[in-house]
């Protein structure tokens, strides 16, 4: 899949929507999501261009790879749910429920999120 630089989180990127930012630096854009599902719900973005988990493993730089997998754990952390635990979720592709084709994960936390899949 190919990477659409009009999808929302690119715009988001390019400052054309708002967003609640959570936390920003070079590499990571981070902001509560719009539609919580928990109390803490906050999407997580690398700045790069890349549309899923497996493109950002096999295309992104070391340093863009350290930088977002650290940006996660700060902001678990800063908003006080590392202690009592949280939930990373990673849609990939249409079997996998991503509706956004720029790589993301989710943080929920706040409250039990339950389990990991039903049905």
């Amino acid at each position: 899949m190919a990477y659409d630089p009009d999808n929302i989180f690119a715009r988001i990127l390019n400052g054309e929507i708002p967003c609640d930012k959570v936390y920003e630096d070079d590499q990571v854009l981070a902001f509560n999501d719009h539609n919580p599902q928990r109390p803490v719900h906050v999407l997580v973005i690398p700045k790069g261009e890349y549309v899923s988990f497996d493109d950002f493993s096999a295309n992104a730089s070391e340093a863009e790879i350290a930088a977002f997998t650290r940006a996660v754990g700060r902001i678990a952390r800063d908003l006080g749910i590392a202690e009592t635990g949280y939930r990373l979720l990673a849609n990939t592709g249409p079997h996998g429920g991503q509706e956004v084709p720029h790589y993301h994960v989710h943080i929920f936390g706040g409250a039990p999120v339950g389990p990991m899949v039903s049905g």
